[in-house]
């Protein structure tokens, strides 16, 4: 069996739905992604249409939880800003679909996570520490959450971090995921184009200035607000590009 491993689409439906092409190019069988479908990027709504067709199980991620919970990020302006917009756009079937989101996944071998298994929505797990396993049963660890693409083995176990569809951070700026052959117990990373354009020109129409995607050219983050707010988006301008036709 064929599982594909995604994570961290943040709303870029442009790059997701590359991504599922691919997956279903390589015959999967099933799709699980390791959270934060919103967040970002504007086009939430198509790419939770797009994991609801395909049965997606979705791991809750800290970006979703921010957007079911009405909790605020302590990190960074622009995640609230964005997460602000999303709330007044995301439809009632999509937003039901996020709430049947689970807090891990755990089946046979496997255990996955969004951030880490210690603090499964908001750890950062930037090198997986093999001689700490919670659990000699699971030969197949995997978290998302870094946005870093990432495969370890070590004595029969491995750990897999498939890396980020909608928002890379390793300089690469193509969509990531991961292949979980279940037959073979074998995990292989993937990238693949797709068009950046579109993204961006979906968030300009929504309000939003380059800041917020310019990064997706070269595979980097958004940079946060600076202090002095000289570059700080009137967020009711944002709000009312919501609510228009």
């Amino acid at each position: 069996m064929k599982i594909a491993l995604i994570s961290d689409v943040h709303g870029n439906y442009p790059a997701l739905l590359s991504v599922f092409k691919e997956i279903d190019r390589i015959k999967c069988q099933k799709i699980i992604s390791f959270g934060d479908i919103v967040g970002y990027y504007c086009m939430i709504n198509e790419a939770i249409a797009l994991c609801r067709k395909n049965n997606v199980v979705n791991i809750l991620g800290n970006h979703d939880n921010y957007l079911l919970s009405g909790n605020r990020s302590i990190r960074s302006s622009t995640v609230n800003i964005c997460l602000d917009y999303q709330k007044k756009i995301i439809s009632k079937d999509n937003y039901s679909w996020l709430q049947c989101s689970v807090s891990m996944y755990r089946n046979n071998n496997q255990w996955f996570v969004h951030g880490g298994w210690n603090n499964y929505l908001d750890e950062y797990v930037n090198s997986f520490n093999f001689n700490k396993l919670l659990d000699l049963s699971v030969k197949i660890f995997g978290s998302g959450h870094t946005h870093v693409q990432s495969l370890q083995i070590n004595n029969g176990t491995t750990y897999i971090n498939p890396g980020s569809v909608g928002q890379p951070r390793d300089g690469d700026s193509r969509a990531a995921f991961a292949i979980l052959d279940t037959s073979e117990g074998s995990v292989s990373l993937h990238r693949i184009c797709y068009d950046i354009d579109h993204i961006a020109f979906a968030m300009q129409d929504a309000g939003f200035d380059d800041r917020y995607y310019a990064g997706l050219y070269t595979g980097k983050k958004i940079q946060s607000f600076s202090r002095d707010m000289t570059r700080t988006v009137c967020l009711n301008d944002l709000l009312a590009s919501a609510k228009k036709p």
